[in-house]
């Protein structure tokens, strides 16, 4: 027992040496890697010095040494964006015509297809309604024949010395009472395109084209009773020319202009590339897509463009002359975004810029650079202090 009691101690002993020993040589490890650290950090460091907004590389550094340059110059730039668009008709040239009353229907006057002219007749009806509006329309016509002829006669009776003022004054007001009535139920009647002076009590209303166009809907059916706010019955449109609805993000709308050029793809005819223009571009920016909507009209003379129909919209500018630089050559900070442009072998500027768009992997510069200067186009951010 003593014997394995004194090999356990000398063990213990040996044992806190080697454990000493393994912390001396850490420590020297980690002493000699911080210095290697603090050497780096001191070399990365002196490598450049910024003063102000000038980058001074140091005569050691080889930063230069992975700096891509560019030199900027101007480059022939054209815009191209593509969205998806959907045909609609324009609405001045597509009216929906529905009965005016209640009533029944009496007679077609077209099929589908047809061409039509303003005031052509599409389809007649039978309408109490339509009834009542032109009795009043006759009862007030007879009443003001009436005023019209006692007020001539109350003033020959005064001019002749036998009638009374009083009574001029009363014929007077019931004529413009009588008058104003007649009016306004001759109005009532030419909402529907009535001729007065051909209008016959009890007549069936005729109800008319209110464009040219041509009928591209047509649910005519004679006989058919017909309750008030009903469904049109007919549809003309005038499909010469058409919109197109298209979808452009916000953050290329300053690229485009009305009246500028647009190209339309057809997935019915992939071959053919039609022309538009745009008409209008609206002012409010869809909350939800965060796009805005333009309107670019088209030529549609042969109708292959069909309201409902989705086309591919390729929305090209003007070609102009601008400065581009690569995306990594640009910088952001506070004070706005910059370049970092060559001033000699060891001197950098950090030069502000202001753009306006990302195209293809390159910014456009519209202000801050001019043609012929030296810009770092990849490995500017090894200048970046930290």
């Amino acid at each position: 027992m003593q014997m394995t009691w004194l090999r356990g101690k000398k063990t213990k002993g040996i044992s806190g040496k080697l454990i000493a020993g393994v912390f001396f040589v850490f420590f020297i490890v980690l002493f000699s890697a911080c210095r290697e650290g603090s050497s780096a950090d001191d070399g990365h460091h002196t490598d450049y010095t910024l003063q102000g907004d000038t980058v001074l590389l140091s005569p050691s550094s080889t930063l230069q040494h992975q700096f891509v340059h560019d030199t900027v110059s101007d480059q022939l730039f054209q815009l191209e964006l593509t969205t998806a668009g959907i045909v609609r008709a324009i609405p001045n040239n597509y009216a929906e015509i529905a009965p005016p009353f209640a009533g029944r229907v009496l007679k077609s006057y077209v099929r589908l297809g047809q061409k039509v002219n303003p005031g052509a007749p599409i389809f007649e009806m039978s309408s109490p309604a339509f009834f009542m509006a032109q009795k009043e329309y006759f009862d007030a016509k007879q009443a003001f024949r009436q005023g019209e002829l006692n007020l001539k006669r109350q003033k020959d009776l005064l001019r002749n010395g036998v009638g009374i003022a009083r009574e001029l004054e009363e014929a007077e007001t019931t004529f413009e009472t009588q008058k104003t009535a007649l009016s306004n139920a001759g109005a009532a009647l030419r909402i529907f395109n009535v001729d007065l002076a051909q209008v016959k009590l009890g007549q069936a209303l005729v109800v008319t084209a209110p464009i040219r166009g041509e009928v591209v809907t047509n649910n005519i059916v004679i006989g058919q009773y017909l309750r008030e706010e009903a469904e049109p019955l007919a549809v003309v449109a005038e499909l010469s020319k058409v919109w197109i609805v298209g979808q452009v993000k916000e953050k290329d709308v300053p690229f485009i202009n009305e009246l500028d050029a647009v190209n339309v793809k057809m997935a019915a005819f992939p071959d053919r590339l039609m022309r538009g223009k745009i008409k209008h571009i609206n002012k409010i920016v869809n909350e939800e897509t965060r796009s805005v909507e333009v309107l670019v009209e088209c030529d549609n003379y042969q109708q292959d463009l069909r309201p409902g129909m989705y086309v591919t919209v390729l929305f090209k500018d003007a070609p102009e002359t601008t400065i581009l630089v690569p995306t990594e050559a640009l910088f952001q900070e506070e004070k706005g975004q910059f370049v970092f442009m060559k001033l000699d072998a060891r001197r950098y500027e950090k030069r502000r810029v202001e753009t306006r768009g990302t195209v293809n992997g390159k910014v456009i510069v519209s202000t801050g650079l001019k043609v012929g200067e030296v810009i770092v186009s990849s490995g500017g951010s090894l200048m970046l202090l930290r």
